[in-house]
């Protein structure tokens, strides 16, 4: 075990400040989010993490029940409720057309998304950054969160510009309504 894992080890941001919880994406969970990379609360693989710890920094395959009628916009947020500050850290915020119905891996690359998705920024850059551990620190959980929304992000007049908003920020200005929601909990541990 590493000394600073070790000396971190009881700090972790926690689920209070997850995208999940903000008020204005509240809505019913009547989705059901998958992947063939691992289960609910599995332990994701090599491939899907980090290049610092050894990973292709691969985007998981994803998959999700029927939309509701009138879905706009998803709105994908993947977040590490583990790290060991006051929020949790942004691995991965996207837009997805509701006509695409599935994720592939790789699809949430920064420099190249799949067709019908746009990747924007994470705490650590654009698109997806995979899981990347202090060493030591323990097991940390990689929350994947679907919300279906009513309209698309950034259509209000007053809105900040999609690809310069940090998500801190963005988050809680989207003012859609949530039609349904689904998430999806990876665990990586070095």
């Amino acid at each position: 075990m590493s000394l600073l894992g070790r000396l971190l080890h009881n700090r972790r941001a926690g689920d209070t400040h997850l995208a999940w919880n903000l008020p204005n994406l509240q809505g019913p969970g009547t989705l059901a989010l998958t992947s063939r990379d691992f289960s609910h609360d599995g332990t994701m693989s090599l491939e899907h993490c980090a290049r610092n710890v050894g990973g292709a920094d691969r985007s998981p395959h994803l998959a999700w029940s029927e939309l509701p009628t009138g879905t706009a916009q998803l709105l994908l947020v993947v977040e590490d409720i583990d790290v060991p500050i006051a929020k949790p850290a942004v691995h991965c915020l996207a837009l997805i057309d509701p006509a695409v119905g599935q994720l592939e891996p790789g699809a949430l690359a920064g420099k190249q998304p799949a067709a019908g998705v746009r990747a924007l920024r994470s705490t650590i850059g654009r698109g997806y950054h995979g899981p990347g551990p202090i060493k030591g620190h323990g097991p940390h959980r990689y929350v994947f969160q679907l919300f279906a929304l009513g309209s698309p992000v950034g259509s209000e007049p007053t809105a900040t510009p999609l690809d310069r908003a940090r998500p801190r920020a963005l988050l809680p200005t989207v003012a859609s309504p949530v039609l349904a929601r689904a998430s999806l909990t990876g665990v990586y541990e070095r």
